[in-house]
């Protein structure tokens, strides 16, 4: 029998006035491994990195000048400029071992996405970034059709019409380039009228 401690997730939910989109990633990993106080803050993520290639065709876009750091208040800019509302799908894990891999990490209680959902009404789409954090939004939706990577399906929320894309995961573990992640994210952001 493995033991662990629980851990609650450090972040408030990121909901700007207006979203359209919502990101929901896994969980985030522990705190030493953090380049700034925000979402996927692992500086070997490549989440900014694929924004940043993205919108301003600079992978480097988001990253703080002279540091292995994101710049949290760019990203923030960002991000409420253009209706991206951030969380995750768990709210307690159990880290079955000392990384940030979702394959050793247990969802012991996992997110409210209805009560996230009802407090962006102008949402039209959700994505998720991993298989685990696509599993724990399918499960408590009870959405039966999971899309694969880089597709979507489609789903009512309280009579809302909203889209489930399936995104690739950001971490480098996931073995695929930054330009072929980026071109999956690219057709997203395109299809929800994000990115033109």
């Amino acid at each position: 029998m493995i033991l662990c401690t629980e851990e609650r997730h450090p972040l408030l939910p990121f909901l700007p006035d207006g979203a359209t989109l919502l990101m929901l990633g896994s969980f985030p990993p522990q705190q030493k491994r953090w380049s700034m106080d925000f979402y996927y803050p692992n500086w070997n993520n490549d989440m900014w990195r694929i924004m940043g290639l993205l919108f301003f065709n600079d992978k480097e876009h988001f990253v703080q000048s002279g540091r292995k750091a994101f710049c949290k208040e760019r990203l923030v800019s960002f991000l409420t400029e253009h209706g991206i509302a951030l969380y995750d799908t768990a709210t307690v894990v159990c880290r079955l071992k000392d990384n940030a891999s979702d394959k050793f990490l247990e969802v012991l209680e996992p997110t409210d996405v209805a009560a996230l959902l009802r407090r962006l009404p102008f949402c039209r789409a959700v994505v998720t970034t991993g298989e685990k954090a696509t599993e724990t939004f399918c499960t408590q939706l009870g959405i039966e059709h999971t899309p694969r990577v880089g597709d979507f399906t489609e789903f009512l929320f309280e009579g809302r019409a909203l889209r489930l894309y399936r995104m690739p995961s950001s971490s480098r573990a996931y073995p695929l380039s930054i330009e072929k992640k980026s071109g999956f994210y690219r057709l997203m952001y395109q299809e929800i009228g994000i990115l033109s």
